[in-house]
Parts: C-alpha cells; sequence; structure tokens
C-alpha cells in the first residue's frame, strides 16, 4: 500500500509516521519536499504530488490551527483547511484512492450538555470552525472513499501544549485561574493516528466502513479540571521541585477575552467509531499520564 503523509511535523503527523508504517510505504509530504509541494496554501502542487506518486491512501494532518488569529486571517484559514482538502478529495476520487482527513468539534456551537454525534447539524461559531466545515462538506461532495475524523482537545508529548503550559505555571505562581465552562475530553495524538492506522485497514478491507467518525478519549472533563488532574500527578512524581501554585481557581470563559468564540460543550459521541471498528477508546487521564510519564523522565 502507498501512503502519503501531509503534515508529518505536528503532533498527530508525527505519531502518524509509527503509526502508518506497518501498512506500506509512507511518503511524507512537506514544503521543499523534492517530489512535490507539500504546502496546503499550493493546492495545485498538492495535486500534482498525488498525480506523480499515485498513492492508495492520502492522510491530511496538516491544518490551519491558529482559532483566535484565524478571525483577521480568514483568507488562508479556508485555502488550508478547506481549498486545499478539497483539491485533495477530488484528486482522489479521480485516482481511486481513500483519503483521510481530521476535523473538530469546533464544527459545533457548543449549546446544551449533550455529546455531540455525526448526525448533530454543525454550526461552527469561529472561522476556524467555519473552515473545518466547509473542509469536510467539501471532501464529501468530491464523491471519493474518506474517512473523517473529528477530534477535539488534542495534545501530545511532542511539541507545546496545555498541560505543558500548566506544569510552567505552577512552578512560577501560586495562583492559577483556569476556565471551569468548557467541557471536553484531552485525546491523545498517539491515540487518533492509532485509531486512523486501525481504520485504514479496516475500510481497505471494507469500504463500506468509510465516512464520517467522532473521535476523542472517553470521559469528560473541564479546562480546570484537566489542570487540577495535570499538576497533582506531577507533584506526586516530582516531589522534588519547587511547586509554587497553592490554589487552581475555576472561571467562566468570560474571564478571558479572545478574537474567537470557543463553544461550551465539545463533547463528542465516539459510539459509531467504536462499533464500526471494534474498538474501545480508554479514558482521558489514561493518555494524559502516560504523556505526563512521558515528558517527566
Amino acid at each position: 500500500m502507498k501512503i502519503l503523509l501531509l503534515g508529518s511535523r505536528g503532533q498527530v503527523g508525527w505519531e502518524l509516521r509509527r503509526s502508518l508504517a506497518p501498512l506500506g510505504d509512507v511518503l511524507s509530504l512537506e514544503r521543499g519536499s523534492t517530489l512535490a509541494c507539500g504546502d496546503l496554501t499550493q493546492p495545485r502542487a498538492l495535486v500534482e504530488g498525488l498525480q506523480k506518486y499515485r498513492p492508495d491512501v492520502v492522510v491530511n494532518a496538516a491544518a490551519y490551527t491558529a482559532v483566535d488569529q484565524a478571525e483577521s486571517d480568514a483568507d488562508l484559514a479556508h485555502v488550508i483547511n478547506a481549498s486545499a482538502p478539497a483539491a485533495l478529495a477530488q484528486m482522489c476520487q479521480a485516482l481511486g484512492a481513500l483519503f483521510v482527513h481530521y476535523s473538530t468539534d469546533y464544527v459545533f456551537d457548543g449549546a446544551g450538555d449533550a455529546p455531540w454525534t455525526e448526525s448533530s447539524v454543525p454550526a461552527p461559531l469561529n472561522v476556524y470552525g467555519q473552515s473545518k466545515w466547509a473542509g469536510e462538506q467539501a471532501i464529501v461532495a468530491s464523491g471519493c472513499n474518506h474517512l473523517i475524523f473529528r477530534t477535539s482537545w488534542v495534545y501530545a508529548a511532542r511539541g507545546g501544549n496545555f498541560a505543558k503550559t500548566m506544569l510552567r505555571l505552577a512552578k512560577e505562581r501560586e495562583t492559577l485561574r483556569v476556565i471551569d465552562d468548557q467541557f471536553g475530553a484531552p485525546t491523545g495524538a498517539d491515540l487518533i493516528a492509532d485509531v486512523t492506522s486501525h481504520a485504514i485497514k479496516a475500510v481497505k478491507a471494507e469500504p463500506k466502513k468509510q465516512g464520517l467518525y467522532h473521535l476523542a478519549a472517553s470521559g469528560v472533563t473541564t479546562w480546570h479540571g484537566y489542570a487540577v488532574h495535570v499538576i497533582e500527578r506531577a507533584r506526586s512524581q516530582r516531589l522534588e521541585l519547587d511547586w509554587r501554585v497553592k490554589q487552581i481557581e475555576a472561571v467562566d470563559s468570560a474571564a478571558f477575552i479572545t478574537a474567537a468564540t470557543r463553544p461550551l460543550n465539545s463533547r463528542l459521541d465516539t459510539q459509531r467509531l467504536q462499533q464500526a471498528f471494534g474498538l474501545s477508546l480508554p479514558p482521558w487521564q489514561a493518555g494524559v499520564d502516560r504523556m505526563l510519564d512521558e515528558i517527566n523522565d
């Protein structure tokens, strides 16, 4: 199987390089690639790359993810998150290749407290969510065989993330103020990559399993609950460090002014994914603890 991977330097892409390897030959396209441009701001060059390589599977782990910046950079966000996936999907349709793409809980408006299902109607609150929703629609409209995974609160041991920020601040400040009215599930890039590999193999054997799926760790928390868990576990592991934090204050989203409005309810119902592929998704705490073990070694 020939697999073309875009965005291999990102958190999910880095893990995909590992998880996809047993499936076949993986070619990573990035900016400056000798084969073709791996830059999603250049959709035509991406298409040329597909035409030359003629992959069996295209995995797009690249995206415009600067949520607040997207509010003032809407054109670029839509090129990367909508126009480029549309061009890739159209070429996958022509080649008969499977297209794998990642979307987000931000396609929803965050109303209520019930987990969002794949049949829930998107109503994004910000430019980032709008661009990702447009990308989803373009992929489906292309008619190509596809896997679209909506996920949430992604983290990895590699690169920056919320947990690392909390650990740094816990050594610098006595009081932290963390949002406690946004609900979701922290989801590890390693889990996303492993499920992706499993699903690709299943869809190649049984094409009717292609489609849209919600992919997130099980359970639910808030950013405040996430922070408390991270700091308490890190403290127990590294008693010798100078932990200055004494209070982790729970606050509403209104306490922080941001350019983009965030959804309050980012719960994702993953039953369709688990049933289709025979999976059991671990609790969010398990993945976070594993990440903490890795960065604290």
